[in-house]
């Protein structure tokens, strides 16, 4: 906690398993004026419910500048200095992977960074048009946007762009060892031409404007499966959400609104059809996967509700809710089996940004970040029957753009994480 006498108890173990305790006196800083200066009001915290497990933290990853981190009650406990945008992965290894600027006077964001909770460095990976060399062609990887996965072979799994006149349709993995990329996928060489070819969604941040760039599918989330080698993404200018093997590059099943006769025949086959009550999600955020068994899957999403080229027209822009679906793989069938956010109405509706995770007691957290317009971030935690055990709301900055991309609750320190005071 900031500006605190805290009293921190280390124990020291030897070679031959002696140990000694002693408590030290630590006098923490008081918090910086950037985390001061805008409101954080807690108006639930059943703490006995919540999911905070060993030193758990929930993590506010915002859209642009620093990252911070909340305790049970709302008060900051950790920050990170640097601007970050979008990426706030904990790696196998205890670390995070965040994506930063090189100077905070860069036109983008263009430093992928591993650090740890205590700030050191231990790998950083600049950006630009060379990236990729022969794996993306005569272009380049120019940017690194919205999410990655860590495969078994510890390489990283990144959405990036290609170059091209068309944003945010690739992905790549990066072999962090050697800096290299080793593996690219571009989906228009996946789905139809038409497409992105037809697409007359224009790329809108500050950097693109006036470029002409298309931003036909605008991939927000990648999630791994290590179990059957599979990749779970999420496009939300498409309201579309699929899986493909990532070896192969098959598709397994995809989930849309777009209707069957808008696909050419040899996507029939991949199309799941929704049960009575299921709704089709628009322009959804942070999807993966919950669990599998036999042929059933569970994916968990954050559905922002609003039909971006395809979603649920009707109920587009009435609310937002994190969805859990059972997809019968085989049948080809989905089922909505869980939702929460529908009866909070068009007041936490939020036509972009969001996430939800389910925690290992069974709660729900969600992040309804871009909650009125961008002017608050609302994040809560839910039980299995939809109870509020946690709500927080940030007031953001509009001037700034500072509402919160995701929110995570993560351990601090994880069991794995080791501290070499040698290197």
């Amino acid at each position: 906690m900031a500006g605190y006498d805290n009293s921190v108890e280390v124990t020291m173990t030897d070679q031959s398993g002696n140990q000694q305790t002693k408590t030290f006196k630590i006098k923490t800083a008081n918090l910086p004026k950037w985390i001061r200066s805008f409101p954080i009001k807690v108006t639930v915290k059943d703490k006995t419910k919540m999911n905070l497990g060993s030193n758990e933290l929930t993590v506010l990853n915002r859209t642009t500048k620093q990252t911070f981190a909340v305790d049970g009650d709302g008060e900051v406990c950790w920050y990170y200095l640097r601007w970050n945008e979008h990426i706030f992965e904990q790696l196998n290894n205890g670390h995070i992977l965040l994506f930063n600027k090189i100077k905070s006077s860069d036109e983008k964001y263009n430093m992928l960074v591993e650090t740890d909770y205590l700030g050191r460095v231990y790998r950083e990976f600049s950006f630009d048009k060379t990236l990729g060399g022969r794996y993306a062609g005569t272009t380049g990887l120019l940017l690194v946007h919205h999410d990655v996965a860590e495969v078994p072979n510890g390489n990283w799994l990144l959405t990036v762009d290609d170059g091209s006149k068309y944003v945010e349709d690739t992905i790549a993995e990066l072999n962090p060892n050697t800096g290299k990329i080793i593996k690219v996928i571009d989906f228009k060489k996946i789905f139809p031409e038409s497409m992105y070819k037809k697409s007359k969604i224009k790329a809108n941040d500050n950097t693109s404007s006036g470029l002409g760039l298309m931003d036909w599918l605008h991939i927000n989330t990648i999630d791994y499966d290590a179990k059957t080698g599979n990749i779970l993404l999420s496009a939300r200018n498409q309201d579309i959400i699929w899986s493909m093997n990532y070896q192969t590059k098959k598709i397994n099943w995809i989930f849309t609104s777009k209707p069957t006769k808008e696909w050419p025949s040899s996507f029939h086959k991949y199309l799941l059809k929704p049960s009575k009550g299921t709704k089709y999600p628009g322009g959804q955020h942070g999807v993966y996967l919950l669990k599998e068994t036999e042929s059933k899957l569970d994916i968990l999403l954050y559905d922002n509700n609003i039909a971006v080229t395809n979603g649920d027209k009707k109920q587009s822009g009435k609310f937002s809710a994190v969805t859990e679906y059972q997809i019968d793989t085989k049948k080809k069938t989905i089922k909505q089996v869980w939702s929460y956010g529908k009866n909070l109405g068009k007041q936490n509706f939020t036509e972009v940004i969001g996430y939800a995770q389910r925690l290992k007691n069974g709660n729900t957290l969600i992040n309804f970040g871009f909650k009125n317009k961008g002017k608050e971030s609302n994040i809560i935690e839910v039980d299995a029957h939809g109870n509020q055990v946690f709500n927080l709301t940030i007031t953001n900055s509009a001037k700034d753009m500072t509402y919160v991309y995701r929110a995570y609750r993560m351990q601090f320190y994880p069991d794995n994480y080791v501290f070499d005071v040698t290197k």
